[in-house]
């Protein structure tokens, strides 16, 4: 085969290549589009608070809210996390009620407003028990991203395995970020006040 023969050849499969290449790029949006990778956490709910009112996420718009999945019956995990709530309102002082605090039931079978209602009596003001039915309850924990699932025990007893995180809503109701209560009350407070 000539060299002449061989870079006609050569010059055909480079303006094919061109072409082709061109081809995409037309076809390419002009702008680039933004591939969203945001998660959505929370959303539309409606349970039942502690004195028995219905209340939704509206019910809870304009201040900020701490939010925490957890039972009654739970052995440490649940009185911890809300200890620390207690003292980071306490840290806050008269900006406490600014805030709101809600501990959502995962065992709707045995907190009832009223048991709910009851425990919370040992824990600040601020924080309030919301319970529902079981279906309302699974919704609002699907609605959060939440996880808890019903682990037998001795006997006809269960227990609850839960997420243990605390959700920070802004007053918009839209989900900020996990709000860390291992750290010292006064330093909790600081960080929290920048969403009043």
């Amino acid at each position: 085969m000539s060299n002449r023969r061989v870079l006609l050849l050569l010059a055909a499969f480079v303006v094919g290549a061109v072409v082709i290449v061109a081809s995409a790029l037309a076809l390419l949006p002009q702008t680039p589009t933004a591939v969203s990778t945001q998660t959505t956490i929370g959303g539309p709910f409606e349970l039942t608070d502690q004195d028995g009112q219905k209340v939704t996420q509206d019910t809870f718009l304009g201040a900020p809210t701490l939010v925490f999945f957890g039972f009654t019956h739970c052995p440490d995990i649940c009185p911890t996390a809300l200890f620390e709530m207690s003292q980071l309102f306490e840290a806050l002082g008269s900006d406490s009620r600014k805030v709101t605090g809600l501990f959502i039931t995962v065992d709707p079978e045995r907190d009832t407003p009223e048991v709910m209602k009851s425990y919370l009596g040992s824990f600040h003001p601020s924080i309030q028990g919301l319970s529902g039915t079981p279906e309302q309850v699974a919704a609002v924990i699907k609605a959060y991203r939440a996880y808890a699932k019903k682990v037998p025990t001795q006997g006809e007893d269960y227990t609850m395995d839960h997420t243990a995180i605390v959700y920070l809503m802004g007053k918009d109701g839209s989900f900020v970020a996990p709000f860390n209560l291992k750290r010292p009350p006064a330093e909790a407070a600081e960080d929290l006040r920048r969403y009043l």
